[in-house]
């Protein structure tokens, strides 16, 4: 592996982006290739405005680069398994530099933009059985697995975020993100997921495309069409902490600043509402993991700017005490909370409490 990158192109759909560079003490320049210039559009819409300039991160997150950049490395199950692989190495992944990082991430790696030099291995699409996969996930988790366990775990699910240990599949030509239980968790959380989802739909979100696969060993796997794949090509995608240069490791992001974003770069007032069905929904239900990597925006070449994301990783997770994004300031809000949201904000009142109380029924009456 080469530790000594210090030049990257970043590449959308074989189209030239702009150029990383390394540079002393660590930090990472970007500047737009001009062909993107003339023909592209600002991957991050506040941080990174098209212009000729070298962009250089003050940001104290992201080992230098912008949030938009780090959204393409995987957190959680995914470094867990880069780590176990470079460290069969010998490579501490902690030391690799930025660049580096990008480079190991192969093309299914999370939303749209690749990384050239690359050092990632070709994902493998085959038929899988999930059972045997999930089997061999807790034998890597209790570190009895071999390296050849590893290494076909590292290629389907070595780009993942989340805790949750997952894997990128293409099912009958459609490419999905399928999760599997952590080894302390119920067998049944992939059936919680999907009721989630089922439910969430007949609150009225737009919800990616989602599904239940059949197990044996479990009530079974919940996967979740990806939206920053269409018809063979890829979207773009950024989150909401990466759009304001913070880390989700942090709650220190207010459902107030979603609908500041949305207002600002999606120009979509039906977006504005449906921030507020989601809210109400996360609050309602109990989906306290909805921190800013758990919101998202794409970038819609059809109306040439950004939209809202389908929702995604809707859950219930009674074990955390707070909402990772609080509504009002509020961690554990209430009603009256959800109820001030729409004078602050400006929206239509009437029209906020019919969602509100939409979902209220629907919840009651699941």
């Amino acid at each position: 592996m080469d530790l000594t990158i210090k030049k990257m192109d970043v590449i959308f759909n074989n189209k030239n982006v702009g150029y990383l560079e390394l540079f002393e003490e660590g930090r990472v320049a970007f500047q737009y290739a001009h062909s993107w210039l003339n023909e592209g559009f600002p991957i991050s819409p506040f941080s990174l405005p098209l212009s000729n300039k070298a962009y250089i991160s003050d940001s104290p997150y992201f080992k230098g680069l912008y949030g938009v950049f780090n959204d393409s490395l995987p957190d959680g199950w995914g470094e867990f398994l880069i780590r176990r692989k470079l460290l069969k190495k010998q490579i501490n992944f902690d030391k690799l530099s930025p660049l580096t990082r990008l480079s190991i991430i192969n093309e299914t790696g999370l939303g749209g933009l690749e990384y050239r030099p690359s050092q990632a291995s070709n994902p493998e699409n085959v038929n899988l059985n999930l059972d045997l996969l999930v089997q061999d996930i807790n034998k890597e988790v209790k570190n009895k697995s071999d390296g050849l366990t590893l290494d076909r775990l590292y290629k389907l699910g070595g780009s993942s975020g989340g805790a949750k240990p997952k894997a990128h599949l293409k099912i009958n030509n459609e490419e999905r993100i399928v999760k599997f239980p952590s080894l302390n968790e119920k067998t049944d959380v992939g059936l919680l997921e999907y009721n989630t989802n089922l439910l969430a739909q007949k609150c009225g979100i737009n919800v990616a495309p989602f599904k239940l696969f059949k197990s044996e060993l479990t009530a079974g796997f919940f996967g979740s069409k990806r939206f920053d794949r269409s018809d063979g090509k890829k979207v773009h995608v950024i989150s909401l902490s990466s759009i304001l240069e913070t880390t989700h490791r942090i709650s220190n992001l207010d459902y107030i600043h979603l609908f500041q974003v949305t207002k600002a770069i999606t120009k979509n007032e039906n977006s504005l509402y449906e921030v507020y069905r989601r809210m109400c929904f996360n609050v309602l239900h109990g989906n306290k993991d909805d921190h800013g990597k758990n919101h998202s925006f794409i970038y819609d070449e059809k109306i040439a700017g950004y939209a809202l994301s389908k929702a995604y990783d809707l859950t219930k997770t009674a074990d955390k005490l707070e909402h990772e994004m609080t509504v009002n300031g509020a961690g554990n809000p209430t009603d009256k909370d959800l109820k001030l949201i729409p004078e602050i904000v400006g929206l239509d009142r009437m029209r906020c409490a019919n969602i509100l109380n939409d979902i209220k029924n629907t919840l009651k009456h699941q």
